[in-house]
C-alpha cells in the first residue's frame, strides 16, 4: 500500500508561493459563496489544494460551491483549509508581492509576505465536504454574454419569500435553436427569449430551475469573464456552470415552475410608446408620495398624455405627466412603482412599449425596438 502512505504524508504538508494579485482576484471571486452565518464552521473556510503549478481554491455553503484556481509555485504539494473572510481581508492589506503559504502542525497556516508574518488557525482538511464532479457527458455550450443579458433582465423578478419554493429561481429552457429564461414572484413575470442560437446536444426542450443565489453568483462571474461560451451540465441533483477556469455548482431546485404561458397577456387593446428614462424619472418622483406599504402609483392614459400620480395620507400627493401619441379611450391602472423601476433599470432608458387591456388585467412592458431578444415584462395591476 505505498500509494496511501505517500498521500497521507502529503496531506500534512503544503508550501506554495503565489502572487498577491492572482490570489486576491480568486479570493474576491469566491466571497459570495462563502457561508457567513453558518452553524457548520468548516463552511466558513476555503479548501486550498496545491499540485503541479496550480493552487485550487474551493468555497461552498453546501447548496452552492465555487472552485477556482490560480498559478502558484508549489514547493510541497498538499491541502489545507483557511478561514475565508479573514484571509480575504488580510491579503487585501498585504503589499503587492509574492505570498508564501505553508501548512504547519495542528492545521495552523503560516502566511508570509515581505516583512509581514502571520499564522492563522485552520481546520482539518478531512472536515471539508466532498463536492460533485463535472459530468463528462451532456455538456451544452451557452454564449456567455447571452446568458449574462438574460440573467440581468430576469433575476430581479425572482421571489425572495422562502415559502414559495419553486419561485426562488428562474426557469431556463434550452431548445436546439433558442434559449428562454423566465422568472416570477407571483406579482410580476420577466420573460426573455433568444432565437437563432445553435445548442449542440439539446433535443426537444431542456428545462432547468436555477436558484436565485446561483443566478446572482453566475451574473458576477459572467460580468468578469472574457470567455465567449460557458459549459453547462446537470445531473439528478446538481447544476454545473464552467466559466473559464471557474466551476460553479448548485443544488437543483425541485418542483414545478408555474405555467407562465397562461399569464402572458393575449388581447391587448391599448399600446403606447414612451421613453424609458422619462417614465422612470416620473415614476421615481411620484413614488415618493406613494403609500409606503403598497408602493402603488396610478397611470392614466388620456389623449396625448400619460398621467402618473400617487398619494398617501401621511406624505401628500404628486402628479406628473408625459406627452405620448395616444388617441384611444381613457384608462386608469395601478402598479407597484418598484416593479416598473426594476424593468426600466434592466432595459436602459430607451423607448419602451406599455401594452394594456383594462384596469383589472396585467400590463405588459417591453422594449419598443425589435432587438435580438424577445423581452416581455408582465405586471399584475393593483387596486387604487
Amino acid at each position: 500500500m505505498p500509494v496511501e502512505v505517500a498521500s497521507a504524508a502529503a496531506t500534512t504538508t503544503m508550501e506554495i508561493v503565489v502572487s498577491k494579485f492572482e490570489l486576491l482576484r480568486e479570493l474576491t471571486a469566491t466571497q459570495g459563496v462563502v457561508e457567513r452565518k453558518t452553524t457548520i464552521p468548516i463552511l466558513s473556510n476555503y479548501l486550498f489544494e496545491a499540485a503541479a503549478d496550480k493552487l485550487s481554491l474551493t468555497a461552498t455553503d453546501l447548496d452552492l460551491s465555487l472552485r477556482t484556481s490560480c498559478n502558484a509555485t508549489v514547493k510541497k504539494e498538499g491541502s489545507c483549509t483557511i478561514p475565508a473572510r479573514k484571509l480575504h481581508d488580510y491579503v487585501k492589506l498585504l503589499p503587492d508581492a509574492d505570498i508564501t503559504i505553508k501548512l504547519l502542525e495542528n492545521h495552523w497556516i503560516s502566511i508570509r509576505c515581505g516583512r509581514s508574518n502571520t499564522k492563522m488557525v485552520g481546520m482539518a482538511r478531512s472536515n471539508f465536504p466532498t463536492l460533485p464532479v463535472f459530468p463528462t457527458a451532456g455538456v451544452v455550450k451557452i454564449p456567455a454574454q447571452v446568458l449574462r443579458a438574460m440573467i440581468a433582465k430576469t433575476g430581479f423578478a425572482i421571489a425572495s419569500e422562502e415559502s414559495r419554493y419553486t419561485l426562488n429561481g428562474a426557469l431556463m429552457v434550452l431548445k436546439p435553436e433558442s434559449i428562454t429564461m423566465v422568472a416570477t414572484d407571483g406579482h410580476r413575470l420577466a420573460h426573455i427569449e433568444r432565437s437563432g442560437e445553435k445548442f449542440e446536444g439539446v433535443s426537444g426542450e431542456m428545462k432547468t430551475l436555477v436558484p436565485k443565489k446561483a443566478m446572482d453568483e453566475l451574473k458576477s462571474l459572467l460580468d468578469s469573464t472574457d470567455a465567449e461560451t460557458i459549459d453547462f451540465a446537470k445531473d439528478e441533483s446538481t447544476l454545473y456552470f464552467r466559466i473559464g477556469p471557474r466551476l460553479l455548482t448548485s443544488r437543483q431546485l425541485t418542483g414545478q415552475f408555474p405555467n407562465y404561458e397562461a399569464v402572458l397577456p393575449k388581447d391587448i387593446t391599448k399600446s403606447v410608446s414612451v421613453q424609458g428614462g422619462d417614465l422612470g424619472a416620473a415614476i421615481s418622483r411620484v413614488a415618493q408620495f406613494a403609500d409606503e406599504r403598497s408602493r402603488a402609483v396610478r397611470l392614466r392614459l388620456e389623449k396625448g398624455e400619460l398621467k402618473l400620480s400617487a398619494s398617501s395620507t401621511e406624505t401628500g400627493e404628486s402628479e406628473d405627466s408625459i406627452e405620448i401619441a395616444y388617441n384611444g379611450d381613457p384608462l386608469t391602472i395601478g402598479f407597484n412603482a418598484q416593479y416598473l423601476i426594476d424593468f426600466i433599470k434592466a432595459t436602459g432608458s430607451s423607448e419602451v412599449k406599455l401594452e394594456l387591456k383594462d384596469s383589472q388585467s396585467a400590463g405588459q412592458f417591453r422594449p419598443a425596438e425589435g432587438e435580438d431578444y424577445k423581452y416581455r415584462y408582465i405586471v399584475m395591476p393593483m387596486r387604487i
